[in-house]
């Protein structure tokens, strides 16, 4: 189990990552999301033991990271989004290297090899030079170094990136294997990657926690995209006596969000609120449902984020 317990990190005057607290346990599969720069790839390394936190602690199975960093970093596997490797390396002599690392024993180190090469299928690559590999090949070559060890926590940033659509699918594979006996920490921009294999997501604004939920607590059709002529106080006035409207947010100009009751008549919601701006002399320019999905979701906490910058 990995627990992180109110974690900060500042890079001089800038607050990158801001008393962030989360659990996952073994066998999750956890997509952290976020836009560039709100503090993913920071909580990445902090979690490998890479940059110590400003303050808070994370714990994987009762080990602190800043006092058994050495042990914890045998035990985690790491696949940065641009992970430095050795151009003049053969590809078996780099595995061989990531092993020595990792402080596999020379008894067990073959055999791990051999499977690692065999789970991202690079066998017909061993003798090959680093700096021939195609962009696909060196991103297998990555992952193989990242699970060398069967490591009990897999961080992987964007670990289909460069890979046709049927080694996509190998890698979801493997990595769902993976999780078996691991935690699994996937940072990605593909929503289609965290549906496919995770069961949760962190969303990370600024450096803040926003966000953690099931993927299968997301409600779909629970947000009305409304587009009208009325000041924002004054549609939450009109709408004031609507309990199924659980909050009114401006978009844009003229452009609002409201998420609505899962419970509710979706479709009699609508009906209503067009009614009231007819009747209160409004012009409606646009009124639909919009499915909540994961990337709905992310955008509708990035505008959030940027609605409150600008006020």
């Amino acid at each position: 189990m990995l627990q992180v317990q109110n974690i900060s990190r500042r890079y001089g005057s800038h607050l990158a990552v801001d008393d962030v607290s989360f659990t996952i346990k073994k066998g999750e599969i956890i997509g952290l999301l976020g836009h560039n720069g709100a503090g993913k790839t920071t909580i990445m390394k902090m979690l490998s033991g890479y940059l110590e936190a400003d303050s808070g602690q994370i714990l994987l199975d009762g080990l602190d990271i800043q006092q058994q960093r050495r042990l914890i970093q045998q035990q985690l596997g790491y696949l940065p989004e641009h992970l430095p490797l050795y151009p003049d390396m053969t590809v078996l002599d780099y595995l061989d290297y990531a092993a020595s690392l990792k402080a596999l024993s020379s008894e067990s180190r073959a055999a791990e090899i051999r499977r690692v090469v065999a789970a991202t299928m690079l066998q017909d690559k061993l003798e090959a030079k680093i700096e021939t590999l195609s962009r696909g090949y060196k991103q297998r070559l990555s992952v193989a170094q990242a699970i060398l060890g069967k490591p009990r926590l897999l961080i992987l940033d964007e670990p289909t990136n460069g890979l046709d659509p049927s080694q996509t699918l190998q890698m979801r594979e493997l990595i769902q294997q993976i999780a078996q006996d691991a935690t699994v920490i996937l940072s990605t921009h593909i929503m289609q990657e965290v549906q496919a294999l995770c069961s949760r997501v962190l969303l990370i604004q600024q450096g803040r926690l926003v966000l953690d939920r099931a993927l299968d607590a997301l409600t779909p059709d629970s947000v009305l995209q409304l587009g009208c002529d009325i000041p924002l106080e004054a549609l939450k006035q009109l709408l004031c006596d609507m309990p199924q409207v659980l909050a009114v947010k401006p978009q844009s100009e003229h452009c609002f969000r409201l998420e609505l009751a899962a419970d509710s008549d979706h479709k009699a919601l609508c009906a209503q609120v067009a009614q009231r701006l007819v009747n209160a002399g409004h012009a409606l320019y646009q009124l639909h449902l919009q499915q909540q999905d994961l990337q709905s979701l992310f955008s509708s906490h990035h505008q959030k984020t940027e609605v409150k910058d600008a006020a």
